[in-house]
């Protein structure tokens, strides 16, 4: 028997389709189905490194852990990481495919869409159930001609879509009445159904709402789903809600980020803000590093010399100079590794103009970028304490230098730490998702902490009670007879 489908697109972005998906495909997979996600194209820095050796979206790996499954390309065959306002890189088949400004790209989709659909074949052929995720919204007319990410693709595969609506932000019946409004014929006729998300409150006073949404879209509202309080404890799509993700509102040791404007990764920073006792913010720019900060995380990024322009313009490298005068930690991840040298090199210029530009000085490596990306999942061990490290690695370039190294991977040095132990960087993401790592590092830096936080673990409880949630909320049997 062939796999059923069905795609969830929204009324907008960050409606909470990412989460939705995860939350039934935990659910069907629990019931014993073979589930798997898949996202046409996605557009996010925060990336994850699969089974297969390439990479996908950060979202549809977690989706992917809901499933039970490891992540795969073929989950997400179309990634776009931007790297300017106007430009990204293109990666197909998690491989880089090459960079385009937004409006050569929109020349390319029909091109790619002939390898989203040999990925959904494939994923199709293994599984029961392919959940589907859009990517911003169907009403974005300006943006049908060609398209893989909507109704393109489900046009292209004949798959019903579920439409999503965020009531957090107001306005939910206009923006179900108006998406309808602006879709041809037979774009709404694909639609079979209604989902109000991020519900606050007592579901039972929207229901005069729900009776307007179907009144205005004549489908029907399959559910109003309540807010998910614990959302911020899986890792997010995209850096718009970082603000409100990492407040900083708890006192023991003081964590800061330079929110820099290329971020990447950085689901990197989740397990260090669910340690107890750990207040980490990010720092905004305009803000200065505080005096009090005990520590300062460099996170990734995906234009490192142009994020390193960003971080000297707020005048943060002179704030993090004082910070380590002082006697505080720097720890770079990634990008913020690369910033830390003494140097880093574009020669190929592959992230702007080819050159070269001075880092910040705090570790004696140097970096070039090289076109090859380094994409693989890795263990390596601690240099100090032993500690086994889990984690991947996906960059340009290579770094050299003279300083100790921080970790020991297949009988090499990885990473850097200076002299005085107070600066070190490394390209390993989810350093800090190792428990025993992080607590033996806290305790290493003089900020010994409460047990680790079984990161792995509540992540995974996460998802199961997201599960729950959506269950309590949804007729699972329903929505499921919907798929085809």
């Amino acid at each position: 028997m062939a796999a059923r489908a069905l795609m969830f697109q929204g009324t907008g972005s960050d409606v909470g389709k990412s989460l939705l998906v995860a939350g039934l495909a935990r659910a069907y997979a629990r019931r014993g189905l073979a589930v798997r996600p898949f996202k046409p194209q996605n557009m996010s820095n925060n990336a994850a490194v699969t089974s297969d050796g390439g990479e996908i979206g950060r979202a549809q790996a977690l989706q992917a852990a809901a499933c039970f499954q490891a992540p795969h390309t073929d989950m997400n065959p179309v990634l776009l990481k931007p790297q300017s306002d106007t430009g990204a890189q293109i990666v197909v088949h998690g491989r880089v495919f090459g960079q385009a400004t937004a409006r050569d790209y929109h020349a390319l989709k029909p091109r790619l869409l002939a390898h989203v659909r040999e990925s959904y074949a494939r994923l199709k052929s293994g599984c029961d159930l392919v959940l589907v995720e859009g990517a911003g919204s169907p009403a974005e007319t300006n943006l049908r001609a060609g398209d893989i990410a909507n109704m393109g693709f489900a046009e292209a595969e004949d798959v019903p879509v579920v439409l999503v609506g965020d009531i957090e932000r107001g306005g939910a019946i206009a923006s179900f009445a108006g998406t309808f409004a602006v879709l041809e014929h037979a774009e709404r006729a694909r639609i079979v159904g209604c989902i109000v998300n991020k519900f606050r409150g007592d579901v039972a006073l929207f229901d005069e709402g729900r009776t307007a949404i179907e009144h205005w879209t004549k489908r029907p509202c399959l559910g109003v789903v309540p807010w998910f309080a614990d959302a911020s404890r899986l890792p997010a799509e995209d850096s718009a809600g970082l603000m409100a993700r990492y407040r900083g509102d708890r006192a023991h040791v003081k964590i800061r980020v330079p929110h820099l404007p290329r971020i990447a990764n950085f689901d990197d920073l989740d397990p260090l803000a669910a340690l107890s006792g750990v207040d980490l913010a990010l720092l905004e720019p305009g803000q200065a590093l505080p005096g009090d900060c005990d520590i300062v995380v460099l996170p990734g990024s995906k234009a490192t010399i142009s994020d390193l322009a960003f971080l000297r313009a707020q005048g943060w490298d002179i704030d993090i100079a004082a910070h380590r005068r002082r006697g505080g930690i720097v720890v770079g991840l990634c990008g913020g590794y690369q910033m830390m040298g003494r140097s880093i090199a574009d020669p190929e210029g592959l992230e702007g103009p080819p050159g070269s530009v001075a880092g910040l000085g705090l570790l004696a490596v140097d970096t070039v970028l090289a076109a090859d990306k380094t994409l693989r999942t890795l263990d390596a061990a601690d240099a100090l304490s032993g500690h086994r490290v889990r984690g991947y690695e996906i960059h340009l370039g290579e770094t050299s230098g003279s300083d100790a190294p921080f970790l020991r991977l297949d009988g090499r040095a990885e990473g850097a730490i200076s002299p005085d132990g107070r600066a070190m960087g490394c390209y390993v993401h989810g350093l800090f998702a190792n428990d025993a790592f992080a607590a033996a590092w806290f305790e290493r830096v003089g900020k010994t902490l409460a047990a680790p936080a079984d990161f792995e673990g509540r992540t995974e409880r996460t998802l199961d009670a997201l599960a729950k949630h959506l269950e309590a909320a949804l007729d699972l049997d329903r929505v499921l007879g919907l798929a085809r």
